[in-house]
């Protein structure tokens, strides 16, 4: 069974915001926010990963495409043949 990665961020950022939900939820209610700080955090942990692999995929993303640009300059030009 090979893993699923969008399964994962999918997982990692719906904690993400359910923590953060939670977070302001009871930092309304209990008018404290030191309190709930490690709520905050945890929401926090979830949310840098995905950026970082969000970023990770852009830059991989983007040196295909350079190769493939680079690739089409490299491609040899074709020869002109004289008719006779």
């Amino acid at each position: 069974m090979k893993f699923d990665k969008s399964l994962a961020r999918t997982i990692i950022f719906a904690l993400g915001v359910v923590s953060f939900v939670i977070g302001v939820h009871r930092t309304i209610l209990q008018n404290d926010i030191i309190a709930n700080y490690w709520i905050f955090m945890i929401s926090l942990a979830c949310w840098l990963p995905l950026n970082y692999w969000r970023r990770q995929d852009a830059r991989r993303a983007k040196e295909a495409e350079v190769a493939q640009q680079v690739a089409a300059l490299n491609k040899p030009a074709k020869k002109n043949k004289k008719r006779r």
